[in-house]
């Protein structure tokens, strides 16, 4: 966790932090919707480097401003390998997937993410695979058949689906580099250095982003600059904010809201709307992951007790997805 989070046993939770986490939630979830406007003229990966671009500058002078510097060397392994595969792979693939799939689905199959966090965590970390795990891992995996089943795109259509879960596993391998470097580095330092390296291995789409914001209209540059200000640079760190003043597991679980508020937001926007076959799936992957995060009964007298697992949670969503995660939690969403 950052290293100057709040014990969440010991102060209580400030509106503003619910403000924070409610405004994260609800940028994550536009992103999907703006994704799959804007891809109908800029290409996946030139929409990701220009998102990264204008979000890690925006970033780096807020990092400028509160003079926090370089983060120490210890922090850039996590920070370097948070930003190829949570901003870089996971963009990537999210942008690439929308083109196959509707708003609401991709995110609905986003929010899986943590159920990879957890599995990873059990094979690098040694976390082992608790039996919640693999029954939710289990109830998640028929929820993106379903999903990949629901529509009658067929090869697109289940193309979409696993471009959507490879994003969700570019989250997953994302925060388990995050957590060592936000041991190290503020969640600020960690953000805004992994966007910027999320930004540069994105840098062989430039070509591609020339020429598609050429031919793109005023619209599709706008929601450029959009993603890239607000769900990327303002969202990433609004949730940081919320982690450090509220227990992970807590803020965790309000990343349930983003594919409802995407599902909101599609339907008048982009005149989308999941089918039931989509959205049973979609809620089995959500429910898969409520089922991983169940925790063994503990007596009473030590319940209360009990310090919060290091790893209680995660986007980040993410979209998401980027703030400060813990492995077993909903996803972020983050986008």
């Amino acid at each position: 966790m950052a290293q100057h989070e709040t014990s969440p046993a010991t102060a209580k939770t400030p509106p503003s932090a619910l403000v924070a986490a409610v405004l994260t939630m609800v940028l994550w979830a536009s992103a999907f919707v703006a994704i799959r406007h804007i891809g109908e003229s800029v290409r996946p990966g030139p929409l990701a480097l220009g998102r990264l671009l204008i979000g890690a500058v925006a970033l780096l002078a807020v990092v400028g401003f509160r003079r926090e510097g370089l983060p120490p060397r210890a922090a850039w392994p996590g920070i370097a390998g948070m930003g190829v595969f949570w901003f870089g792979l996971y963009m990537v693939a999210l942008n690439w997937g929308e083109q196959h799939t509707d708003a609401g689905t991709a995110a609905l199959l986003i929010g899986a993410g943590p159920l990879l966090v957890a599995l990873l965590a059990g094979f690098l970390l040694h976390e082992g695979f608790p039996r919640p795990l693999l029954i939710g891992l289990a109830v998640a995996f028929v929820g993106a058949a379903l999903a990949g089943a629901s529509s009658g795109g067929g090869d697109s259509a289940v193309l979409g689906v696993l471009l959507c879960l490879a994003a969700a596993a570019g989250h997953a391998v994302g925060v388990i580099f995050q957590k060592p470097a936000l041991s190290h580095a503020s969640p600020l330092q960690v953000t805004a250095y992994a966007s910027t390296i999320g930004a540069v291995a994105c840098l062989p789409f430039a070509g591609q982003l020339v020429t598609d914001l050429g031919n793109a209209s005023a619209g599709s540059w706008a929601g450029v600059v959009y993603l890239g200000l607000l769900p990327t640079a303002l969202a990433f760190w609004t949730w940081s904010y919320a982690l450090a003043h509220m227990p992970a597991g807590r803020l965790g679980a309000v990343t349930y809201i983003v594919p409802a508020l995407t599902v909101l937001l599609a339907w008048p926007t982009l005149g989308e709307f999941p089918s039931g076959l989509a959205l049973a799936g979609g809620a089995l992957c959500l429910l898969g992951v409520g089922l991983s995060r169940r925790q063994p009964r503990t007596a009473p007298e030590t319940a209360s007790s009990a310090p919060e697992p290091p790893f209680a949670e995660p986007a980040t969503v993410g979209e998401g997805r980027g703030e400060t995660a813990d492995v077993s939690g909903p996803a972020r969403a983050q986008d």
